[in-house]
């Protein structure tokens, strides 16, 4: 399905991934790593085809969206319908693989997803809701392997969920005019452009922040320091990138700059665990 992007997985299975290596601190067994990739996967398939079917009628209206598959009728919503309820249950069965604790809370990203697309028709804070639906991705992977809570993921997921929803933000400016108009509830549409801008610097900030203490937590050693400074330095670039020109470089702002976030701090945790 060409609008179940691969780029937003790029932002969301580094993490996963990232969760899992500082639960094992070494690399995982093959059965951990391919459960925690199906779930990712069938994850995202279910909440992106969720997403276009409850904002398809949105989707029609928007000038951005309009050539997205269900709004030209090059998709049957009975077939999107079916691929979400496919991807949910092999998400509901990766879990089940996972262990026990991993099943009893595999309902909270699902409720999340279902949700997701109704907040922004009520509440600015929609952002916040969907970067928690892909923070939740590096606790999930710590529970799977460890089978227990713990305050390392804790910071991760803290992290995820603040830089997700200062990228979200810089996304929606895209549709600032047209979520007035139609009355919804994008945080730039809220509180405009200037106020926007100067909250993604702080929640990026604060993604920083938060990575840093899931690193010391964790035990984590000088190559995710080295990762985690990079990564500072994208964030940076990221904001300059939108402060200088505006939504006219999006995609290097947005799909390059955050997924080399994603996995640079990925790849300094698995290089930190295997040179240790």
């Amino acid at each position: 399905m060409q609008d179940i992007k691969l780029e937003h997985s790029l932002f969301a299975l580094p993490f996963a991934y990232l969760g899992l290596f500082f639960a094992e601190k070494k690399f995982p067994g093959f059965f951990l790593f391919f459960w925690i990739t199906i779930a990712m996967v069938s994850f995202r398939t279910m909440a992106m085809a969720l997403n276009r079917l409850l904002d398809r009628a949105i989707d029609a209206e928007n000038p951005r969206t309009q050539g997205r598959a269900l709004p030209q009728r090059k998709l049957r919503t009975g077939f999107v319908w079916l691929a979400a309820a496919g991807s949910f249950l092999i998400f509901e069965g990766s879990a089940y693989k996972l262990g026990e604790l991993c099943f009893r809370l595999s309902p909270v990203p699902v409720v999340l997803a279902w949700i997701y697309p109704w907040t922004k028709r009520f509440t600015w804070t929609s952002h916040f809701v969907l970067g928690l639906i892909l923070g939740i991705a590096p606790y999930g992977a710590w529970i799977a392997s460890r089978q227990e809570f713990g305050w390392a993921p804790a910071f991760l997921t803290a992290g995820v969920t603040c830089w997700v929803a200062g990228f979200d933000m810089i996304y929606a400016l895209q549709d600032i005019d047209f979520d007035m108009k139609r009355g919804l509830f994008s945080f730039p549409a809220r509180f405009g452009i200037a106020v926007t801008l100067k909250l993604t610097r702080w929640l990026h900030a604060a993604s920083i922040l938060c990575w840093l203490a899931a690193g010391l937590c964790a035990g984590m050693g000088f190559c995710y320091w080295i990762g985690l400074a990079l990564v500072a330095g994208f964030l940076v670039r990221e904001n300059q990138l939108v402060r200088s020109s505006g939504i006219t470089r999006i995609n290097e702002a947005f799909f390059l700059m955050n997924a080399v976030v994603s996995i640079t701090l990925f790849l300094a945790a698995v290089f930190d665990v295997t040179l240790r």
